[in-house]
């Protein structure tokens, strides 16, 4: 017996929560073999645009707490995919940047990312579908 969703068809919080628990699934299986989560990739792909930028700069771009955002980090670090380093002219603050290590991984990350996207856009119905997506995210603030 199927549930009745009609109430909730129309809802559009509902909808994105939905397209994003599948999109997700996705990228987990996708990146199975990294072992990275969705926070990961963002904060690695965003420091591999924007070497040297302070952590509080990556973690503000991303939304994520300044707590969460330390341990994400610490992660990484673990893992040797980023290092801090001290900026000369502010001691209280610390610079990214990736790893040789870290570097070596975003290449192939992206490589996983790319094949990802393609299947999206894809089930999307071609670049011009996703452009029209992408326009109508960017219309509630996304």
């Amino acid at each position: 017996m199927t549930l009745d969703q009609r109430s909730m068809q129309q809802v559009i919080g509902y909808r994105l929560r939905r397209a994003q628990l599948i999109v997700f699934k996705g990228f987990y299986e996708a990146f199975s073999e990294l072992e990275l989560r969705p926070a990961e990739f963002a904060v690695l792909a965003l420091i591999a645009d924007n070497p040297g930028r302070k952590q509080a700069e990556i973690a503000a771009a991303l939304g994520i707490k300044r707590a969460n955002f330390v341990a994400i980090i610490n992660g990484l670090a673990e893992r040797g995919l980023v290092e801090r380093r001290q900026k000369a002219n502010d001691r209280r603050s610390h610079a990214l940047f990736l790893t040789d290590g870290g570097r070596e991984f975003s290449v192939r990350m992206n490589e996983i990312q790319q094949e990802l996207e393609r299947d999206l856009v894809a089930r999307l119905g071609g670049p011009e579908e996703r452009d029209k997506l992408i326009a109508l995210l960017d219309r509630i603030g996304v």
